[in-house]
């Protein structure tokens, strides 16, 4: 597995932020992450229009995290 790591802030507060995890199989390893993760992000942003994502990165997935 590899997870999208992500953190979003609130566009009418910007220091309320929050941290968030998605899962990909491990199909092409950090590659398919760094490929879907657009569309990923993107989709998040479509359903929460009031916050905005200020950092994201793949990396291999810590215990406790949601799978997509």
């Amino acid at each position: 597995m590899i997870e999208l790591f992500f953190v979003t802030c609130l566009i009418s507060d910007p220091q309320r932020c929050t941290e968030h995890s998605l899962l990909f199989e491990e199909r092409n390893g950090v590659h398919t992450c760094m490929l879907e993760s657009q569309n990923e992000l993107a989709r998040w942003v479509a359903a929460h229009p009031d916050d905005h994502v200020v950092e994201w990165k793949c990396r291999k997935p810590e215990a406790g995290d949601t799978r997509i």
